[in-house]
């Protein structure tokens, strides 16, 4: 199975946000998936299954439990990949940047040919 086909499915996405922060009991994890995502234990288990067949999980026993952590190498292998684009963000990320600037340039001109702006309790008051 492909990286982007494993890091495709939201559950599977989820369980790796929740392994960022640490190792975590597989009964950790199946509760906050259970709870998130309204999915049964074995579906959970079944994704747990995908990503440690995959490498982008590691699990250890202890005692009884059984730890999951996040193997790092798949992910070096798609940053790898992601590396060949990274040219065009500046290039969008500055070009996003110019269009904020001019947006509040127009919002500020708009505001002084409109005029000061009468406050609504003012004219209450008055009334």
């Amino acid at each position: 199975m492909h990286a982007f086909d494993v890091l495709g499915d939201p559950v599977r996405r989820r369980i790796l946000e929740l392994l960022a922060g640490g190792e975590r009991t597989s009964g950790a994890i199946t509760a906050i998936i259970q709870e998130e995502f309204g999915i049964s234990q074995p579906g959970v288990s079944q994704h747990l299954r995908v990503l440690r067949e995959n490498g982008f999980t590691t699990v250890r026993p202890d005692g009884t439990r059984r730890m999951y952590a996040i193997d790092t190498a798949p992910l070096r292998e798609i940053e790898g990949w992601l590396e060949q684009f990274r040219g065009f963000w500046p290039q969008r990320l500055d070009a996003l940047a110019t269009e904020l600037v001019r947006g509040q340039r127009e919002r500020r001109g708009a505001r002084r040919r409109e005029g000061p702006t009468e406050d609504p309790r003012a004219r209450r008051e008055h009334a």
